[in-house]
């Protein structure tokens, strides 16, 4: 089974992914998976298999994998030295303001986001550059809706473009948070620590899914993962016998080309808001969460963010959160380089913008997908680092930046959600009128506030396990 895609397809995207991790291509290989990308070969799976065969084989750069290892010891070992635990001690009342804010962060950063995180706007490409925050501008400059500060209009533009997606998350119809990835991931941890407790295992997250999350529902890296997971494993699967002959190692790898996009970073907040105010640990959650279905950067991109909006709970000055995100990844993988030259960037440049054109400038950002950990990684760390305002301005700022908006609006408006709290009031989050409907079982419609007081009383169980550890 492809899942994701066509067989030609995930072949060409592996193609991709061998040269991120050093492989030189031969021409024959090459010219031999160009050929099925039409007509009926797309799904040869017979055709395709010696491809498969022949891009496995290849040899990875010794060097890049030596310094962006999977597991969990070997990436701590290359970590820098950092603060691993903040000794967060909130009072009631502040531990539920902070909890909601980070939900109503992450909600409206998600909604605002959402309309436009489509080929014709936030993610597109074009002659090897990335357009989407070009096109998104010049969309609302038309409407003299410049700067982003408010949900997309569904009415077009003076230029005829038009938002034609998501309406239940436009101006003219918001009133809740509806279905989305990243607010379904982020109950997905919740609801894995809610039954499970802090000594959950990865396969466990990945029954979870099948039990919880429909098919439907979940995109690249998870799909691959999940057929991976289902083919070597039995329906009936448990905490005492997991009934899965399904490794790691296999579900993440096999017939899995985008094992390095954002699918892992947008997972983090779930495992991250339950261990407020401890870095390490967050990280460690998310790495449990994140090594079944991704590989390297697809690993530390989530296990970063999980580290800073942990840290964002304390801690509210974003270069402070940048480094004690860096402190739990590997310090020389690609994704570290990258936000390290984010940040020499913005020492620099006169604003968000400059910055991004500086970014996007290198040659190695043009081949990354729209959807890769590290382009969309260091667009919502660029977007921390200029924000002004509070929680609408950061997240306006990550979504008017492009690439995956819906899924950068919501990570930035967790961070800042975390650390302003809900007291601290946003014009976008009252427009859902605290309420997330998604599509995960168990979690049919639920208040924001609800979700907060539950995340605070799995933060108390979790504190209780780390303390006795």
């Amino acid at each position: 089974m492809a899942g994701w895609s066509p067989e030609a397809e995930l072949l060409r995207e592996e193609m991709q992914q061998c040269r991120d991790e050093g492989c030189e291509i031969p021409p024959e290989l090459e010219a031999a998976v160009l050929a099925m990308q039409t007509g009926e070969d797309r799904w040869n799976v017979e055709r395709a298999r010696p491809y498969w065969d022949a891009l496995v084989a290849l040899p990875r750069d010794a060097a890049l994998a030596a310094a962006e290892p999977n597991a969990l010891e070997a990436i701590r070992a290359l970590r820098p030295d950092g603060l691993r635990d903040l000794r967060w001690n909130p009072g009631e009342s502040e531990l539920s303001d902070r909890m909601h804010g980070a939900w109503l962060g992450r909600a409206a950063g998600c909604a605002l986001g959402k309309p436009v995180e489509s080929a014709e706007f936030g993610m597109a490409v074009e002659k090897g550059r990335t357009v989407g925050r070009h096109r998104i501008r010049e969309h609302l400059e038309a409407r003299g809706e410049w700067p982003l500060s408010d949900y997309f209009s569904e009415q077009a533009s003076p230029r005829g473009t038009r938002i034609q997606r998501c309406h239940a998350s436009t101006r003219e119809h918001i009133g809740y948070m509806e279905p989305d990835d990243d607010i379904h991931y982020t109950l997905v941890g919740l609801g894995v620590l809610e039954s499970a407790g802090p000594e959950f295992q990865w396969f466990e997250v990945a029954y979870y899914w099948t039990r919880h999350l429909p098919y439907s529902a979940i995109c690249t890296a998870e799909t691959q993962a999940i057929l991976n997971f289902w083919n070597r494993s039995l329906r009936n699967g448990n905490r005492a016998a997991p009934n899965t002959w399904a490794t790691p190692e296999f579900s993440r790898s096999h017939k899995n080309p985008y094992r390095e996009w954002i699918g892992a970073q947008i997972r983090a907040d779930g495992w991250a808001w339950a261990c407020a105010g401890k870095p390490e640990l967050a990280a460690e959650f998310a790495y449990r969460d994140a090594c079944w279905t991704h590989t390297r950067n697809g690993i530390y991109g989530e296990m970063m963010f999980a580290a800073m909006q942990a840290a964002a709970f304390v801690v509210d000055d974003p270069r402070e959160l940048v480094a004690v995100g860096l402190s739990e990844i590997p310090a020389d993988c690609r994704l570290a380089r990258r936000v390290r030259r984010a940040l020499d960037i913005a020492t620099e440049a006169p604003d968000l913008w400059a910055a991004l054109d500086r970014v996007d400038a290198d040659d190695d950002f043009l081949c990354m997908s729209p959807v890769h950990t590290i382009n969309n990684a260091v667009y919502c760390i660029l977007s921390l680092l200029y924000a002004e305002g509070g929680v609408d301005d950061a997240v306006c700022k990550a979504v008017a930046t492009g690439l995956d908006t819906d899924c950068n609006g919501a990570t930035v408006g967790s961070i800042v959600g975390a650390s302003a709290g809900a007291k601290a009031g946003s014009r976008l989050a009252a427009k859902l009128n605290d309420t997330v409907k998604p599509l995960v079982f168990g979690f049919q419609e639920v208040t924001m506030t609800e979700l907060a007081r539950r995340h605070a009383d799995v933060w108390r169980k979790v504190e209780q396990w780390h303390l006795n550890r």
